[in-house]
């Protein structure tokens, strides 16, 4: 059973910034890319960032890329995503997702966190 809790979303200003976490298990992480998500009430959800089961390769979308950070921490089980120069179109609901190793999507995710940044 993969669990994954999400944490760290709230309200923050322009330009200020945000953590998120996603606690999981040893097993999970390292037998998983693991994904951060966002969605718009009306819109798709939308890939934001990954990284490999390896942790040595990293993916951004173009409109973070520069501004968040993904990371993960084996002894705390959890991966992060650090968001700084927070603008207001980045408030959605955020998801962390895992994509299992030779497998064809991301199967497995959160309850979402929402992160809303106000003008």
């Amino acid at each position: 059973q993969v669990q994954l809790v999400e944490s760290g979303g709230g309200l923050v200003q322009a330009g200020g910034s945000l953590r998120l976490s996603c606690a999981t298990s040893a097993r999970t992480l390292s037998r998983n890319t693991m994904g951060w998500f966002r969605q718009v009430p009306g819109k798709e959800r939308e890939f934001v960032a990954s990284i490999h089961w390896s942790g040595t390769d990293t993916n951004y979308a173009a409109s973070v890329k520069g501004r968040f950070t993904i990371s993960r921490d084996y002894a705390k089980n959890t991966v992060y995503l650090q968001m700084n120069s927070l603008k207001p179109e980045d408030t959605a609901v955020y998801y962390c997702a895992a994509h299992p190793l030779g497998g064809t999507r991301y199967d497995y995710w959160g309850q979402g966190t929402q992160v809303s940044v106000s003008s």
